[in-house]
């Protein structure tokens, strides 16, 4: 069994302080579903405190009213060797959110680079060693890989995903080992392209598969700090394989949250130096 190392990592967060489902614009959401700012908090300070206890660094971007899904903070932007590409949202609903998290990154002396084409943060692109991985299909346009790809001098590959309610990579694809020694993914086959899975199976043929039970818990919207994982206590197969590949699940509910269509993951926006 391969022995895992935790790597100290640093995020930016948001608490769900104005959380509500007032539109739809996934298929987890409906608006007819009641939702409770109370108890999202409750749980997002969980998954915070988790964070902190690990020895991560986390810092807050303070929420906007009106802007009920800027709790899912991996939308917000990337951030890769310090460079701050932002995003720029599919939908209106969320536009004002790419501006809002350009400023923070601006104001606390990062480098920001304002994206022209359509893009959601590291909900669709995120890094496995030294690959970029691209979602496109749903929210973000593959235009954007090729823009980022220019900024980083990383090679982004494009991965189109095709099942709606895997609408952002990160529902269906979780990065376990970041380090480019040894990379290591998970995934959810049926929310992509057969092209695109044989680029997977190509790719990374030693990564775990995730079962359908395990997808339908968002269980792939998982944060990993090379060691241990915050997981969905709904995806017990999940937690299990990485069990058996030498990783810690941690469970943590956010299950108010995925009433809007996001875990874990969504919530918490990695800054890479």
């Amino acid at each position: 069994m391969t022995t895992r190392t935790s790597t100290p990592r640093h995020y930016l967060m948001c608490k769900p302080t104005f959380f509500e489902v007032s539109y739809e614009i996934n298929p987890w959401m409906d608006v007819t579903r009641e939702t409770s700012a109370e108890l999202a908090v409750q749980q997002w300070e969980v998954l915070h405190q988790t964070f902190l206890d690990w020895g991560h660094t986390v810092e807050l971007i303070d929420p906007i009213p009106g802007l009920p899904d800027m709790v899912y903070a991996a939308n917000g932007a990337t951030v890769v060797d310090g460079l701050v590409y932002s995003a720029k949202f599919r939908y209106p609903e969320r536009a004002a959110e790419g501006p809002a998290y350009e400023k923070w990154f601006a104001d606390h002396g990062y480098v920001t680079q304002t994206a022209e084409e359509v893009n959601e943060g590291e909900g669709d692109i995120l890094m496995v060693g030294d690959v970029i991985l691209g979602g496109s299909g749903f929210r973000t346009d593959p235009a954007s890989h090729g823009e980022l790809a220019r900024l980083t001098g990383r090679e982004v590959l494009t991965l189109e995903l095709v099942n709606p309610h895997y609408y952002h990579l990160d529902t269906a694809l979780t990065v376990l080992d970041s380090d480019p020694a040894h990379p290591l993914i998970a995934y959810y086959p049926p929310a992509f392209s057969p092209a695109s899975l044989a680029l997977l199976e190509e790719r990374y043929p030693d990564a775990i598969i995730a079962t359908d039970a395990d997808a339908g818990h968002l269980g792939l919207n998982a944060v990993s700090d090379g060691r241990r994982i915050v997981v969905a206590p709904g995806a017990l197969h999940f937690a299990e394989a990485l069990r058996a590949r030498g990783f810690e699940p941690h469970p943590v509910d956010t299950s108010e949250l995925l009433k809007g269509g996001g875990g874990a993951k969504c919530c918490t926006l990695e800054i890479r130096r």
